[in-house]
């Protein structure tokens, strides 16, 4: 595998609770090796106004492989009617350390 064979699948959730149930649910499917659940503040346009308020980005390390099953499953699961689901490539990583996602996430 190469590195272009990652990604790191970000979401955002409301609540901290959510989050973290969202990136447990997705870590237990094998669906990304872990997750990071940690606040920020969105600044964005929803409903004809701009929108500014505290949320929960997880961030998700996976292979690209599965990276339309994650899209699905967050979707499926997410409170948001539009979530954000985007995932960046791997440019470069350690080698140990892109073989542990490999071998923490589903080969089905």
């Amino acid at each position: 595998m190469t590195n272009r064979d990652f990604l790191v699948v970000t979401t955002t959730h409301d609540d901290e609770a959510g989050a973290r149930e969202l990136a447990a649910a997705v870590v237990r499917e094998r669906l990304a090796a872990c997750a990071q659940v940690y606040p920020i503040q969105s600044v964005y346009w929803w409903d004809g106004e701009i929108q500014d308020s505290a949320e929960w980005r997880i961030d998700f390390k996976t292979r690209a492989d599965l990276g339309g099953r994650l899209a699905t499953f967050i979707t499926e699961r997410h409170s948001y009617d539009t979530p954000e689901v985007v995932g960046v490539p791997v440019v470069t990583g350690s080698t140990a350390y892109l073989d542990w996602v490999n071998s923490e996430t589903t080969n089905d």
